[in-house]
């Protein structure tokens, strides 16, 4: 079921969303080499707990953190634990808050220190991919708008791997809901945009082959050659003026304003 919302849904999702944003925000600036997953998952939920939500992801499925912590080749799903960051490694956060029974989900990516020159490209071109399928939804547009625009950009960039298995999905009063969106795909397909309709866009790219594994524990998704992967996610839904993404700090002005004033020169 796609579950449209009201405007005064939709705001009360904003108020989850700049939780989440700041969550975010918050490890960001911890991640360093000697910080353990463990650490940055209980600074995660003390955060989201003062500020009035509950983690999103903490017992969902069994799941036991406040967030996903996935390092280098781990993709997506990593459980954090007693794991210390090493100097040139790469972590992907997964962040999830409720407020007032609304949800906000998002993700970034962070190098800790200095990493290699293709690990810092594989991000860049992980979290601007996100950003043009924001700019390719439109109210009256469907679904697959977004996940075309993902893949054309990323390949566009050169031999990466766009994750299939896992993909974006609506957002709400349940983290995961109809539809699915995926990375890849023919524009014009799927369900339409349209307002009300929130959306959690997540590309998930590797350095080389696509093709990913699942480890013992049943959640964390790593790629099958051990190469590194990227993650980024935000949540947005769609204006008469265009998107607006509730997980950003600033709804997404900055970057957005960034791509119109690119495409348009």
């Amino acid at each position: 079921m796609i579950q449209i919302k009201t405007e005064a849904e939709i705001a009360l999702m904003r108020k989850a969303g700049v939780l989440v944003g700041e969550t975010l925000e918050l490890l960001r600036g911890a991640v360093a080499p000697g910080v353990s997953t463990a650490e940055l998952d209980a600074l995660a939920e003390e955060h989201i707990r003062k500020g009035g939500g509950v983690p999103s992801f903490l017992g969902y499925h069994g799941f036991t953190g406040t967030i996903c912590a996935s390092v280098n080749d781990e993709i997506v799903h990593g459980i954090p634990g007693p794991r210390v960051l090493a100097q040139g490694d790469v972590i992907s956060l997964d962040c999830g808050a409720i407020v007032d029974g609304w949800h906000g989900d998002a993700a970034i990516t962070v190098p800790v220190g200095d990493v290699p020159a293709e690990v810092t490209e594989l991000m860049r071109v992980c979290e601007e991919s996100m950003w043009r399928g924001f700019t390719a939804a439109r109210i009256g547009g469907r679904v697959s708008d977004i996940s075309h625009a993902v893949e054309s950009y990323i390949r566009s960039q050169g031999d990466y791997g766009i994750v299939e298995e896992y993909g974006g999905h609506g957002i709400g009063t349940e983290m995961h809901q109809e539809p699915h969106v995926l990375n890849y795909g023919r524009p014009g397909r799927g369900p339409k945009l349209q307002r009300g309709l929130a959306l959690a866009v997540e590309p998930m790219v590797t350095l080389r082959s696509p093709a990913t594994r699942l480890l013992p524990d049943n959640w964390t998704v790593v790629t099958a050659d051990g190469a590194s992967a990227a993650h980024f996610e935000h949540t947005f839904t769609l204006t008469e003026k265009g998107p607006w993404v509730l997980t950003a700090l600033d709804g997404g002005a900055a970057k957005l304003s960034e791509l119109a004033a690119t495409t348009s020169s």
